[in-house]
C-alpha cells in the first residue's frame, strides 16, 4: 500500500496554511465589525459621563478603602467599555470574553487581598506617623 495524498488533500493543506504558518482562510480578519457611527458616540458619552463621576465622587469621603473601592469599579466599568466595542471584543470568540473575565476577577481578587491586608497594618502605621509627628526636629 503507498502513502499518496491525493490532488484534492494537497490542496486543501495549502489553503490551510502559509508559509510563515498563519492560517489563510481565517475569517476574522478585515472590516467585519464596522459599527454605527451612534453606537461610538454612546459609549464615548457613557466614558465621558464615568470619567466625570470619577471626578466628582473625590469631593466626597468616603474613607480611603471606599474611594479607592468606588474609583476602582468605575475603571473596571470604563475598561470594560473600551475593551467591549473599541476592541471589538462584543463580537469575538467568546473564548477571548472567558479570558478577560478571568483576568478581570484575579485582579479584584489580588486587591481586596491587599485592602484587607492593608487594614491588618492601619495601627502600626498610625503609630508610626504619631510618633515621628511628635518627635523633635533635630
Amino acid at each position: 500500500m503507498t502513502d499518496h495524498k491525493s490532488e484534492t488533500d494537497t490542496k486543501a493543506s495549502s489553503e490551510l496554511a502559509t508559509p510563515d504558518g498563519h492560517a489563510a482562510t481565517h475569517e476574522d480578519h478585515g472590516l467585519a465589525h464596522t459599527m454605527p457611527i451612534w453606537m461610538l458616540f454612546a459609549v464615548l458619552a457613557a466614558l465621558m459621563f464615568l470619567t466625570i463621576l470619577t471626578v466628582s465622587v473625590t469631593n466626597y469621603d468616603l474613607g480611603s478603602e471606599g474611594n479607592l473601592v468606588v474609583g476602582m469599579v468605575i475603571a473596571t466599568v470604563k475598561a470594560g467599555l473600551v475593551v467591549t466595542f473599541f476592541m471589538h471584543l462584543f463580537w469575538d470568540k467568546k473564548f477571548h470574553l472567558i479570558l478577560f473575565l478571568t483576568a478581570v476577577l484575579f485582579v479584584i481578587l489580588f486587591l481586596s487581598m491587599s485592602i484587607t491586608d492593608r487594614g491588618e497594618y492601619q495601627r502600626n502605621i498610625d503609630l508610626y506617623q504619631s510618633v515621628t509627628n511628635a518627635a523633635p526636629a533635630k
